[in-house]
């Protein structure tokens, strides 16, 4: 049976749409990536998912997550796949974290209200869950508020309250764009082993080609709100179709190996903007 199955999404804001027709579908242990420049609608696609919309967003099409269409429930019913079976990691820690609150207690509060843990049950467990995310000294940081902490370390609590309830869904939205190369990595290398050990599918939100082609078997390429090119992600890579994805895959390309003053390629050069 599928886990996730996309199909016709269209979200409109106002009289505009941000989601055109997207549809895709995902298996459990499965990892695919969304990839496409800031404005394509990628991190709408996934907030799409768990329900997280702007009031002012409709939505419309199906969203079948184990057999019932997310865009279908209340409320109640979303809260309590958010977090459960469905973990969120979000791009800007300091933004998701309570500030006011230690993030021991953050990643516990997650446990009694989707397990119903008593509060030394979740604070046991939740030390646990540091170990997990590879903290040596899981207690201190238990303890400490979100602006003690690393900008890495703070990313790491967001995925341990993300996979506290070892999810089978797990959405991650641009999760290592603040961090710096090699604090990336960790935190990359560290998600990919913990979405193996719980056989959990996941939803890669990047624009960062190389983090995708070593993280993803399966890649979405979205332009102005729609999947213009989908497929395995070393082929889309390799063999783009697409003038967009040609595009994108040229620009990083010029990027990486840059000298300075050169004039780099634009994804005009390969689309046109207005199509």
């Amino acid at each position: 049976m599928t886990l996730l199955s996309v199909e016709d999404l269209t979200v409109t804001i106002g009289e505009t749409p941000v989601v055109a027709d997207v549809s895709f579908a995902l298996e459990r242990g499965e990892r695919v990536a969304l990839i496409g420049e800031s404005g394509s609608g990628k991190s709408v696609t996934a907030l799409s998912l768990i329900g997280l919309l702007p009031e002012e967003a409709d939505a419309h099409g199906r969203i079948e997550f184990e057999g019932r269409d997310l865009l279908r429930l209340g409320e109640r019913d979303r809260c309590r796949l958010r977090g459960d079976r469905i973990g969120m990691i979000f791009q800007e820690p300091m933004t998701a974290l309570n500030p006011t609150m230690r993030v021991g207690r953050q990643v516990a509060e997650v446990l009694r209200l989707h397990r119903g843990c008593s509060a030394t049950e979740a604070d046991s467990r939740t030390l646990e869950l540091l170990e997990r995310v590879e903290f040596h000294e899981p207690k201190r940081i238990a303890r400490a508020f979100p602006h003690e902490l690393s900008g890495g370390q703070r990313q790491r609590i967001l995925v341990a309250a993300a996979i506290a309830c070892s999810p089978v869904l797990v959405l991650a939205d641009e999760p290592t764009t603040a961090l710096d190369v090699t604090v990336q990595a960790q935190v990359l290398r560290l998600l990919v082993r913990l979405v193996a050990e719980e056989d959990a599918a996941l939803v890669l939100i990047s624009h960062d080609l190389a983090v995708v082609s070593g993280m993803c078997e399966q890649l979405l390429v979205m332009y102005r709100g729609r999947i213009v090119e989908r497929g395995a992600t070393a082929e889309v890579l390799e063999r783009p179709r697409h003038p967009y994805t040609r595009g994108l895959i040229a620009t990083a390309a010029a990027l990486d190996g840059a000298e300075r003053g050169s004039v780099l390629p634009t994804i005009a050069d390969y689309v046109e903007v207005g199509t």
